[in-house]
């Protein structure tokens, strides 16, 4: 990412004050560092960003009005150029791996020191994705789905997943089974959701793998 005037412009949307103040006044002391604002909620910060130059968003999970990984993908999704790292006290694997999915260039936890901070955003610019010590242990542990083996799928999953392999559409699907589009939909999702996959290919791809197609 090429940075105007050689200062890197970042923004906070984070609703602890207290955070963001302090960072704020410990990040500005670095002269290649521009805060260009604190937000505490994501609609004020998507606001902000639609006229203004943001390099860096230093983003929060647990916001007032929105979900810090859905922000994050509507942000990646408006403006793909930004760079985003998460900041956040939630450890949970499956959050930290759905945030990456939705685009985050970077997720460490908040008891990260002000060297790692900058030092991810510094790295983070140059097209280097970014955790914290912390959230790099948690990542390398075997998932859920590894330590217990094949997940248990209902029967009517078992019936859509086969016809998914066979290539059928959602209303190929509910046509053959009885069912709305909607409910075949949702069971494409908790297909998805149980085998950690994110597309159709990934689908059948995992289940071949774990045997579940006949």
């Amino acid at each position: 990412m090429a940075i105007q005037d050689n200062r890197i412009k970042i923004a906070f949307v984070d609703d602890h004050p207290l955070i963001t103040q302090g960072l704020k006044t410990l990040l500005e002391r670095d002269d290649q560092l521009d805060i260009v604002g604190l937000f505490d909620n994501g609609a004020s910060f998507l606001e902000f960003i639609v006229g203004h130059e943001v390099d860096v968003v230093l983003l929060d999970i647990g916001l007032p009005d929105i979900n810090g990984m859905e922000l994050c993908k509507q942000i990646k999704t408006e403006n793909p150029g930004v760079v985003i790292i998460l900041l956040s006290n939630h450890t949970e694997r499956s959050i930290i791996l759905q945030t990456m999915q939705n685009g985050a260039n970077g997720y460490l936890l908040k008891n990260a020191s002000l060297p790692k901070l900058k030092e991810a955003i510094f790295k983070a610019i140059a097209g280097q994705i970014v955790y914290s010590e912390e959230v790099s242990q948690i990542l390398s542990q075997p998932s859920q789905k590894q330590l217990q083996g094949i997940p248990k799928l209902t029967k009517r999953e078992m019936e859509i997943l086969q016809f998914i392999a066979e290539g059928k559409t959602s209303g190929q699907i509910a046509a053959e089974l009885y069912l709305s589009v909607l409910t075949v939909d949702t069971h494409r999702k908790n297909l998805m959701q149980k085998l950690e996959v994110k597309n159709a290919a990934e689908l059948i791809r995992a289940a071949v793998q774990h045997q579940l197609l006949s």
